[in-house]
């Protein structure tokens, strides 16, 4: 069976966890904690409807494993897949390789994390030997048990991880925000279990200057080494302490120790000095422990990671967990999972449960980052948060954090805070960066709309979460304002957006590439829009002023004379531009599925094109805050209906890829909204669903959970305003619970008859809606407002698809060209 074939199988399985045939290895799900919920209408525990297995195959790159929200440690399986980039991989052909502390989840570029991995034997070699102990990665790697159903014998709930190897060794995981706790089950008759603990195998085996002792009569491994970026430049320094305890019984001292070099455990050393290593070696240390002699041999690892010190390592596992208690640990995670995701309600009546497991796992990825790593910032000392792997913002900016506005701004407060303290000791906000390291910017200084988004939601709590305004308004300015040594990894290309009004195509400067011409000027007319919105909040009217008419800018690259090929009827692509004023060309299929040169559109600075990882037909489409001058540019309302049916119907939508999130509710704009509900639902009944290969591409962060969860809400946003654009939720009823507004926003759909399977037609589409019982003007959009106080939305659901916004000419989602945003 081919490759393809295999993945599509395991594609079909909608969770990972039947049992095992082996008595000694109960099924990974064995164990699974959570009720169901006690009425069809009330989802009392959330987390039972989380599926951590959708989007571990076909380039999706979740992660399953064991963390808390926004947790540093991300606890779980690595495997040799080529897809690793979280490590797991649904396949049960690739084989499992250890059992690592920190990953990311949904990334591309190059595998990020992957740290410390600690793995298990039943036996070595022939003669089971302590220096038969293959401790390499590739020595060492065992397949996964197999279900009769094909899938791998792994299992996964909010805060637990487990796995059956066909070793017969159980593994399962659990963690606190710095720390990770392992249990390791043996199979009854071992003689001599064994552990590795792998210092210097990251995801991209990169490590240099390795870091290892070991003390005999514990047990505990301190360590660390520097590791690669893996999508900038930089490297970075991490540490890891490791301590073992019986589960149940004495394990006493290491009957064997050593530390290891590729494939060879050196019995009784204790450091990397007792070895001849090289620049590049795999090593780390083994153990060998005695049986339990009265029972089963079960042994827990606490494992503390830090970027400060081995000895902050073993500080943060000894105050998170004390007293190695796996089963209070993992109730915690789930507590804390379970509070997070019960703030969000659905009426499940009339609705498939794979919709209602689809939103609650597409909830749950938005909150893995960025991570808290609070106390763990090795570049400077602050009592402020910090946050990291932001990876990256022109990912996340558009859905995830206005989602979280939703239900969590205290979390998106700490969020905020950590970005101005960056931005106070690097100069500029934060863009993509991991693991303290900073990596390439894929957009414009997307970092703005994150916060602008915080303070228009939130300016009148600022004070009260502890974000300044001042500080705020700063930080956005020296991204608007002062051009930084490197735009690729932080700022702008400011001065030349500031003289000309866009970036050209034909002027080279040394602090950045001269690539991504045009989409960084869409980005930056955005940013610099949801700058004015700020400015306005706080009474700089000359400044609102100057970014508002500053965010206008991305008509500069609009060539109103070019034709798209072969069709005479779509006239007007965003194009790049030369200094002069004139315009290059680049195809407007450039980058797409029908490019007649299959080109890509990723970061290399030979491109000249001036896009990133999307079409010109779908950039031109962006200009978020003014929707209205964009209709205006293409040739009015029809020709831009006309527009978006070719994108859809001539397959230009692009449902891997942040820059088409936008695209299906655009229809709004135009006063057809029924269109936009019946593209947005035709989009994930196409392209999402709660299988293994059940995301179209990375999960990016979250930026696709987010995305999908506010589908299936109903909304979509425009970060920095005060607006939602609206639809009709999957749901006959959701709710949302803001803890620091101490509210709850309901939204009840009225002749609510359930979700056609296809996305197309069915009583879905809003007629008419009414706040807190009084009729509301618009149909395509609420304001900010019933949140902050809590209203009750009703939605009068129709199967006439022709339904539109209302009559009044401000029935409209506002658009900054028609006095939208006054």
């Amino acid at each position: 069976m081919s490759l393809l074939r295999v993945v599509i199988a395991i594609g079909t399985i909608l969770g990972l966890h039947a049992a095992s045939a082996d008595a000694d290895a109960p099924s990974a799900a064995s164990s699974i904690v959570g009720q169901p919920s006690a009425s069809p209408a009330f989802i009392r525990d959330a987390a039972s409807h989380v599926n951590l297995f959708i989007g571990t195959t076909n380039g999706g790159h979740t992660f399953p494993g064991a963390t808390v929200p926004h947790g540093m440690v991300k606890v779980g399986m690595d495997t040799d897949s080529p897809g690793n980039h979280a490590g797991y991989d649904a396949d049960p052909r690739f084989n499992a390789t250890g059992f690592s502390q920190l990953h990311d989840d949904g990334t591309g570029g190059a595998v990020p994390l992957s740290l410390f991995k600690l793995w298990p034997f039943v036996s070595c070699g022939k003669g089971n030997t302590f220096e038969e102990c293959q401790t390499s990665i590739s020595g060492r790697k065992t397949l996964r048990k197999v279900l009769p159903d094909g899938s791998p014998d792994d299992a996964a709930e909010p805060g637990y991880f487990s796995s059956n190897l066909s070793t017969n060794v159980r593994v399962e995981l659990t963690s606190t925000r710095r720390a990770a706790i392992h249990r390791y089950t043996f199979p009854k008759g071992t003689i001599t279990p064994r552990i590795v603990v792998d210092i210097t195998n990251d995801g991209q085996q990169s490590s240099t200057d390795p870091l290892i002792d070991l003390d005999p009569k514990t047990g505990r491994v301190t360590g660390g080494a520097h590791f690669e970026a893996s999508f900038g430049p930089g490297r970075y320094h991490a540490f890891t302490c490791v301590d073992f305890k019986g589960n149940g019984y004495d394990l006493g001292s290491p009957t064997e120790y050593g530390v290891w070099l590729g494939n060879f455990p050196v019995k009784q050393s204790e450091t990397v000095t007792q070895l001849y290593t090289s620049f590049t070696d795999e090593l780390g240390a083994l153990f060998t422990f005695a049986p339990n002699a009265n029972g089963t041999t079960s042994i827990l690892a606490r494992v503390g990671v830090s970027f400060i010190s081995p000895e902050q390592a073993c500080s943060n596992a000894e105050q998170e967990i004390p007293d190695f208690d796996f089963e209070g640990v993992r109730s915690a995670s789930r507590a804390q999972w379970n509070e997070l995701l019960g703030r969000i309600q659905v009426d499940t009546s009339d609705v498939d449960p794979e919709v209602v497991d689809l939103f609650y796992s597409s909830f749950y990825r938005t909150h893995l980052s960025p991570a808290d790593y609070t106390g763990e910032n090795p570049l400077w000392n602050s009592t402020e948060p910090y946050y990291d792997s932001f990876y990256c913002n022109w990912d996340t900016y558009r859905t995830l954090y206005s989602f979280m506005a939703l239900h969590d701004p205290s979390t998106f407060a700490r969020i905020v805070r950590g970005m101005i303290n960056i931005q106070q000791h690097e100069g500029w906000l934060p863009e993509c960066r991991g693991a303290t390291a900073k990596h390439y910017i894929q957009g414009g200084s997307n970092g703005d709309p994150i916060v602008a988004e915080f303070f228009v939601k939130f300016h009148e709590h600022a004070s009260q979460l502890n974000v300044p305004a001042e500080a705020l308004y700063n930080a956005l300015l020296a991204d608007a304002e002062l051009q930084p040594p490197n735009w690729d990894l932080q700022g702008r290309q400011a001065n030349i957006w500031k003289s000309l009004g866009y970036v050209p195509s034909d002027v080279w400067e040394r602090s950045g590439t001269n690539s991504k011409q045009v989409s960084r000027t869409l980005e930056y007319a955005f940013d610099d829009f949801t700058i004015s919105q700020v400015a306005k909040i706080l009474g700089k009217k000359g400044d609102a002023t100057k970014y508002a008419k500053r965010s206008e800018n991305f008509v500069n690259v609009w060539n109103a004379k070019l034709d798209f090929p072969g069709r005479k009827d779509i006239t007007g692509f965003a194009q790049p531009r030369f200094a002069n004023g004139t315009f290059n060309f680049t195809d407007p299929r450039h980058c797409s599925v029908h490019d007649p040169l299959q080109s890509t559109c990723f970061l290399n600075a030979q491109n000249k094109d001036g896009f990133y990882e999307g079409a010109p037909i779908v950039y031109s489409q962006y200009a978020p805050h003014d929707t209205a001058k964009l209709i205006e540019l293409q040739g009015g309302k029809d020709k831009f209906v006309s527009r978006l049916n070719f994108i859809f119907n001539e397959d230009y939508f692009d449902s891997t890829d942040e820059p088409s999130q936008q695209i299906p509710f655009m229809y709004h704009y135009a006063n057809r909204p029924g269109l936009s509900t019946q593209r947005s639902r035709q989009v994930i009944s196409q392209f999402y669903n709660t299988s293994v290969n059940g995301l179209p591409g990375n999960d990016d962060s979250g930026a696709m959970g987010s995305y999908v969860a506010f589908y299936l809400a109903g909304l979509y946003p425009l970060p920095a305003t005060r607006q939602f654009l609206l639809s009709s939720p999957f749901f006959r009823e959701i709710s949302f619970r803001n803890p620091v507004l101490g509210t709850t926003t309901t939204i009840r759909s009225n002749g609510f008859q359930g979700n056609p399977k296809s996305g197309t037609g069915g009583r879905v589409f809003v007629e008419s809606v009414k706040i807190d019982g009084k009729p509301w003007y618009s149909t395509c959009f609420i304001d900010w407002d019933a949140f902050t106080r809590g209203s009750l939305i009703e939605l009068q659901l129709t199967d006439n698809i022709n339904v539109s916004c209302g009559a009044r000419e401000d029935a409209l989602p506002p658009s900054l060209s028609t006095g939208g945003y006054d």
